[in-house]
């Protein structure tokens, strides 16, 4: 697996990840969402760069001139609830990409162990597509592995990009081995830890509930 660790470099996304960390700025959840959002615009701009372009012949209203544009077949997925604000981050870029949607969800069995619920699927073919699978946590890794497994029975994808806002080491080595070996992870920040829970630490904290408000 390719991993891009984006905050490795300075730039604005710096500003963005600080304040979805902020506990004072995530009382305002339409600015968590935005800024997933944007975080999201940063991983689709990183993504372009990779994907394969053709020349195109524009005709302007004084003439014509020849472009380069991506060729790409795009299928963007993303994981409910809390993947849809990082999936309209992807979209605004990526606006003509067909588009999968899947819910995964964390049951409980006791206090430290859980499993990964998958349940809903709408996603088109992926034969031969360019698959942005996004979600904005990366914590065990389980989630998007067990997508990733659900996703196989709608086709096979030419390549595999990997969009998250923040990760643990342990997630990311995690995926290593359920990936293909030219997956490439496009993530915002990484730290270090899990806590005993499987929470990011210090992370963010729920990026759903923030988003979207306390589930019951």
């Amino acid at each position: 697996m390719i991993v891009n660790i984006l905050d490795s470099k300075k730039s604005i996304l710096n500003k963005f990840i600080s304040e979805i960390r902020d506990v004072s700025v995530q009382k305002d959840s339409m600015r968590f969402r935005r800024n997933i959002g944007r975080i999201g615009e940063i991983i689709a701009y990183k993504i372009s760069q990779t994907l394969t372009f053709e020349k195109n012949t524009v005709t302007t209203p004084l003439g014509t001139k020849v472009v380069d544009t991506p060729k790409n077949d795009i299928v963007l997925c993303s994981i409910l609830r809390a993947g849809i604000p990082l999936h309209d981050g992807l979209l605004n870029y990526f606006d003509d990409a067909e588009n999968a949607f899947i819910s995964a969800y964390r049951k409980q069995r006791n206090d430290k162990e859980f499993d990964i619920k998958v349940e809903y699927f709408a996603s088109p073919s992926l034969d031969n597509k360019t698959l942005i699978l996004a979600d904005p946590i990366l914590a065990t890794g389980q989630s998007l592995v067990a997508v990733f497994e659900g996703l196989k029975k709608h086709g096979t994808p030419k390549e595999i990009h990997l969009a998250c806002v923040i990760g643990a080491t342990e997630g990311i080595e995690y995926i290593k081995d359920h990936f293909p070996k030219d997956t490439k992870l496009w993530i915002g920040t990484v730290d270090e830890k899990l806590n005993s829970h499987g929470y990011i630490v210090p992370g963010l904290g729920d990026a759903g509930d923030l988003a979207f408000g306390v589930k019951l």
